[in-house]
């Protein structure tokens, strides 16, 4: 298996050069915190839940990009600030497997094809951005105290 890093990414192009603040990392924690409670409104449909909970999980794998000096390119950004959970805070594969099928979902249930997600998926979701969200903050506290 090649070792790869974020700095691979950044001779990539996959990746730029990113000088994070204690007040973007609150920002971007605070988006996740809104999303988290936004997406549990009742009246919602199962796809917007999904939507939310999943924006909620983006912007703690942003923070935690952030904190380690980068943000995702255009291009794939999504997928890039996903994946990149491996190098920041150290994701298994199975938490980015399943945060990448609710990315596929999303863009399914967002642009293709309405009620595509069930009531599971939209609590799946939902748990896996909580869980998420509380990891990043974890690693900051650990990493980048500063930060916090």
């Amino acid at each position: 298996m090649i070792n790869v890093s974020l700095q691979d990414w950044l001779k990539s192009g996959w990746l730029v050069e990113h000088k994070t603040s204690s007040q973007e990392i609150a920002d971007l924690l605070g988006m996740a915190d809104r999303d988290l409670a936004q997406c549990q409104t009742p009246v919602l449909s199962p796809d917007w839940q999904l939507n939310i909970a999943y924006n909620a999980a983006l912007q703690a794998a942003t923070a935690a990009l952030s904190a380690a000096g980068y943000r995702a390119a255009r291009d794939a950004h999504h997928y890039r600030v996903i994946q990149s959970l491996a190098y920041t805070i150290k994701a298994d594969a199975r938490l980015i497997s399943q945060l990448d099928k609710f990315r596929k979902k999303r863009n399914i249930s967002g642009y293709e094809r309405a009620g595509a997600v069930s009531e599971q998926e939209a609590k799946e979701i939902f748990a896996l951005a909580e869980n998420l969200r509380n990891e990043v903050e974890k690693w900051l506290r650990s990493n980048h105290p500063e930060l916090l």
